[in-house]
């Protein structure tokens, strides 16, 4: 299931505002108050230049707002998850909305973010842009060329053939249920990295592994686990990414996982079992809170 409304004014509000701010409910509270105030503009020539002007200046105040409370983040931090059933549908601007291109904007000021965004995943001229965050248009073009520079050697690379990337996360995750660390570390790039977000809540890497054989022998800990826990393991598209979705037997989300294909291996592994940053996905499983029992 995909959280992205079907509506096309709250989908685009709703594009923007996730982009913005990497979280679910911030962003459906984003999009609710803009289109409230479209509501009482009431004649509105423009209404999506008019939405796409207040999701962007609410998501930077919620921005603003959000630093202390990132900064502040027990262990590492990840976007709420984007799931959906993987039937081999590709998501528009894949790599725009991956969890590691998010966490990559997280190191941007909410202009840069704001600009970045709207530049880049929905072609913006720089004068609307300009306008929508109150500076000049040369400033506007600066804030961009900063912003790309401050994100450029670390943004993330996709294998660019779908089929190939569900094809090697389907042998990781076999390879994980079988137990077979050989298997696991060839399908790993050897400096593959795992970050795991519990936000202190849920049982989780305390910050990122690093390593193909590290990560292979957590993964085969992890699955021999969810067979003790009878958690299912299902393929799913995770913010346009090959991944899975791990529930319990009463259909509840435990964890989220995506990987980035690149290469022929995967380069990198997010998992999230945050509780609170799943709940948009529906019922929330405890497994991951409680002590595992022998």
């Amino acid at each position: 299931m995909t959280v992205t409304p079907a509506d096309p004014q709250r989908a685009l509000a709703f594009a923007i505002a996730y982009r913005m701010l990497g979280t679910v409910s911030e962003a459906e509270d984003v999009v609710q108050e803009a289109l409230l105030r479209l509501h009482a503009a009431g004649d509105v020539r423009n209404p999506e230049a008019f939405l796409t002007t207040v999701t962007t200046r609410l998501s930077i105040d919620v921005l603003r707002s959000a630093r202390v409370r990132r900064e502040t983040y027990t262990g590492s931090w990840l976007p709420e998850p984007l799931v959906e059933d993987d039937a081999g549908r590709r998501v528009e601007d894949e790599e725009a909305i991956s969890l590691a291109f998010l966490v990559l904007l997280e190191r941007l000021t909410p202009d840069e973010r704001a600009v970045l965004v709207l530049r880049e995943s929905f072609d913006y001229p720089f004068a609307e842009i300009a306008e929508i965050i109150g500076k000049s248009e040369a400033n506007t073009r600066q804030i961009l060329s900063r912003a790309r520079r401050r994100v450029a050697d670390e943004r993330p690379r996709f294998e660019p053939d779908a089929e190939q990337r569900r094809a090697l996360a389907a042998r990781f995750l076999q390879a994980a249920r079988e137990g077979d660390m050989e298997g696991l570390v060839a399908v790993l790039a050897p400096d593959a990295v795992l970050i795991g977000d519990g936000g202190g809540k849920a049982r989780s890497i305390p910050r990122p592994m690093v390593g193909a054989a590290h990560i292979a022998r957590a993964f085969i800990a992890f699955a021999a686990m969810g067979a003790e826990l009878r958690l299912t393991l299902e393929p799913a598209l995770v913010n346009g990414q090959p991944g899975f979705r791990a529930d319990d037997p009463e259909g509840r989300v435990v964890n989220v996982v995506a990987f980035d294909v690149a290469g022929g291996v995967v380069q990198r592994i997010h998992s999230m079992l945050n509780p609170d940053k799943l709940a948009h996905l529906g019922p929330v499983s405890d497994a991951n809170l409680r002590p595992r029992v022998r």
